[in-house]
């Protein structure tokens, strides 16, 4: 089956002096300080950082599940900010896919049902084909049928982030998407979403611990204290980026 997924520059995600804080009074703390960064078209991007450092803050800001308290987050030349809950709601259904850590699939639903949930919750009647070309990209062309029981953590994982892109979203953000996963399937959902980079040019972004998840990306961005303060490109090894790591927990 041919597989196609459209591109357009829509897929570049821009946080502009982006600043958020939790709490009240003296118990005031600062998840996200001033913080800009762009996630260009086609690229696959890591954030790591310690405990508390702002990663989660930062992606959630950037997927529209969070609003910052200054400062702007750009997808394409939509400012999400701007929006008012229904329309930021609507816009994160048609444009944003997010993989969860714990896949969050409905028991019930076989894996294509799964997949064409969140073109029916958006009031859509989806096709055969659309599923079937969303399962065809994450390699489960055969597990259309079955339900989560019967796939094992890896398959379960492939039919979330499916179900991330039968929308055609413009970014791809993932949790932590191997952080529930045993070495071998948490290595091919990473060939899977290295695939969607190099072949369909899908922008991706996530959230890890993992050098070796990270050593997947284009790019490893460090946050500490609610700012970028470090960043590697091109492939960085996973022990040069384990030993920046350890850097800042020693």
């Amino acid at each position: 089956m041919t597989t196609t997924i459209r591109t357009t520059t829509r897929g570049h995600v821009a946080l502009r002096a982006v600043s958020r804080e939790y709490g009240l009074g003296d118990h005031v703390v600062t998840a996200l300080d001033d913080v800009s960064v762009e996630f260009p078209p086609g690229t696959f991007t890591a954030i790591m950082g310690p405990s508390g450092s702002g990663k989660s803050t930062l992606m959630h800001c950037a997927a529209g599940l969070d609003r910052p308290d200054a400062g702007s987050v750009l997808i394409g030349d939509i400012d999400m900010t701007q929006l008012g809950e229904k329309e930021l709601t609507k816009f994160r259904r048609r444009h944003i896919g997010f993989v969860f850590q714990a896949f969050n699939l409905v028991p019930s639903l076989t894996a294509a049902q799964n997949v064409a949930l969140p073109l029916r919750l958006d009031g859509k009647r989806p096709e055969k084909s659309e599923v079937a070309v969303a399962l065809d990209l994450v390699g489960l062309s055969d597990r259309a049928a079955h339900l989560p029981s019967e796939l094992s953590g890896g398959q379960q994982q492939r039919v979330a982030i499916a179900r991330a892109l039968i929308s055609n979203p413009s970014v791809l953000f993932a949790d932590e998407p191997t952080g529930a996963l045993d070495i071998t399937s948490s290595r091919t959902v990473l060939q899977q979403l290295r695939r969607l980079v190099d072949k369909h040019r899908q922008t991706v972004v996530t959230v890890t611990h993992d050098p070796v998840v990270a050593a997947c990306a284009d790019r490893v961005l460090f946050l500490a204290d609610g700012r970028v303060v470090d960043e590697f490109s091109s492939r960085t090894p996973a022990q040069r980026i384990a030993a920046r790591m350890t850097e800042w927990e020693a």
